[in-house]
């Protein structure tokens, strides 16, 4: 079965310096339908103004990633790491039992287009970590490449939660499938262009949630760009 998320239904703040949609409740959006997917809470499609960003700010028991589109986001911590995320990279906080951080544009004069993604731990009060990864284009060209895993295979940043993390690119005529164990869910996620999903046309911003089957297939149609959650 698999259950469609239209770009325009998500929730959407207008704060000036930050436009963001919300593929799930955050903040002041709340949608009782539409709470999460499984252990994936939050993922928010971010553009932040230049010179722009999210002061210092706490988070505890969360698995947080962000995922770069176009610009460079600059992150600073409590735990002394100090880093600028750009695309092909991923970068994984696990907020344990807490840790403050900030997020900046790292541009005066672009703007920033990134993904803001949480997922639930499979255990609270661990110890905070940080990791960040790039991962090459050909890596992700017309395959799903593991970027995030319980257990960093791959080359991935690891995640202290039971999900894999897939991304890839698929132009027209380009396509993967991806397997699931029984009693496995997946969501996708389009970043950018259009790709079939299971013969469903999606674009940029769309999501589908899939339970219940073997597989699922993606198609290219125009400059895809996908993250697919692999969930327990």
């Amino acid at each position: 079965m698999i259950t469609l998320r239209p770009a325009a239904e998500r929730g959407h703040a207008q704060h000036g310096w930050l436009d963001s949609h919300h593929t799930f409740s955050f903040a002041d959006y709340h949608d009782e339908k539409h709470m999460g997917f499984r252990g994936l809470r939050v993922i928010n499609e971010d553009r932040v103004a230049p010179a722009q960003g999210f002061g210092t700010h706490p988070h505890r028991d969360m698995e947080i990633l962000s995922y770069v589109l176009e610009g460079a986001i600059e992150h600073k911590d409590s735990m002394g790491t100090g880093s600028v995320i750009k695309p092909g990279e991923v970068q994984r906080m696990s907020a344990g039992t807490g840790v403050r951080h900030s997020e900046f544009n790292a541009s005066k004069t672009d703007s920033v287009h990134f993904l803001q993604i949480w997922i639930l731990p499979a255990k609270q009060g661990i110890e905070p970590g940080y990791e960040q990864k790039a991962f090459a284009e050909a890596d992700t060209r017309g395959r799903l490449r593991v970027v995030a895993s319980m257990d960093g295979r791959d080359g991935s940043v690891t995640v202290h939660s039971d999900v894999t993390v897939h991304a890839g690119l698929f132009d027209a005529f380009e396509s993967a499938v991806l397997p699931l164990r029984d009693g496995r869910h997946a969501w996708v996620h389009v970043a950018r262009g259009r790709v079939r999903v299971d013969g469903h046309e999606l674009s940029a911003g769309d999501g589908a949630g899939v339970s219940g089957q073997k597989n699922i297939t993606l198609e290219g149609i125009d400059g895809g760009e996908v993250l697919v959650f692999d969930l327990a």
